[in-house]
């Protein structure tokens, strides 16, 4: 059994071809209606519905240098760019809430064994419209990798279902003014291949112990050891502390609101 301390290099034959399917279902809900008065969203279309990338596209996802399972790298703009234009021509990684100096693209090996190695990544970008914006909560996902033959064998690209929100929309409307709102599309997604079954990795960690460690790197309040106000009533007496209660009306841990 290797440890989780054993790096390794990633790489793909940068002349194989992957094609990648879009998906993108109608909005459900918006608070403010949005999903049915703005048409630009009613009749919100994938792109492309199919396409064909080089496997260049995906060596953006890979690390530059040897890594460890549970380490974390930038992922390159240009290859996400690249697969988010399938699903909407203009994405972009600066969102409009923020300066944008922070890098919203990470990736993270999971797991490896001899023959694949599962790479989680998350990103966050938004898609501007003619009349607004979409500013979905996230994108998260996995690329395997055939180790051997140096291929993708899958990739996901998708916002999180969600059961009340999962997108920041903004709509520009005749006035001249943005109107901001939130909603629910219950599917937007790339995706390729299909992912290995019953795989036995010789290092791995678990996807919640993944999805932790690309969420330390957007917000440094995840690093917070968060309870319930009713657990921390217990606790304070106990330690003799203060209690710091926050209330929100919406996701704290994703760009959704």
């Amino acid at each position: 059994m290797e440890t989780l301390k054993n790096k390794i290099t990633l790489n793909l034959n940068r002349d194989a071809e992957v094609s990648v399917k879009g998906f993108i279902a109608p909005f459900e809900y918006s608070s403010s209606d949005f999903h049915v008065e703005w048409d630009e969203l009613a009749n919100l279309q994938v792109a492309e519905p199919e396409k064909k990338y080089p496997a260049s596209v995906f060596q953006d996802f890979l690390p530059s240098e040897s890594v460890s399972v549970g380490e974390c790298w930038q992922v390159q703009e240009e290859g996400a760019l690249t697969l988010l234009r399938q699903l909407s021509p203009q994405p972009q990684m600066k969102l409009h809430i923020n300066s944008g100096n922070t890098h919203a693209l990470w990736g993270c090996l999971r797991a490896y064994n001899n023959e694949f190695a599962e790479i989680l990544f998350r990103i966050h970008g938004q898609f501007v419209m003619e009349r607004g914006w979409l500013t979905p909560s996230q994108f998260a996902g996995h690329l395997v990798i055939d180790r051997l033959q140096e291929k993708v064998v899958s990739f996901k690209m998708y916002v999180p279902e969600a059961t009340v929100l999962n997108f920041d929309i903004g709509w520009t409307q005749e006035d001249g003014n943005t109107y901001a709102d939130m909603g629910l599309c219950p599917q937007m997604e790339l995706s390729a291949g299909t992912q290995p079954q019953n795989s036995e990795f010789v290092a791995s960690i678990t996807q919640e112990e993944a999805e932790r460690a690309l969420a330390l790197q957007f917000y440094k309040f995840q690093q917070i050891n968060w309870v319930s106000l009713e657990e921390a009533l217990k606790i304070a007496p106990a330690e003799q502390k203060p209690v710091h209660a926050i209330s929100v009306d919406g996701p704290l841990a994703d760009e959704a609101c």
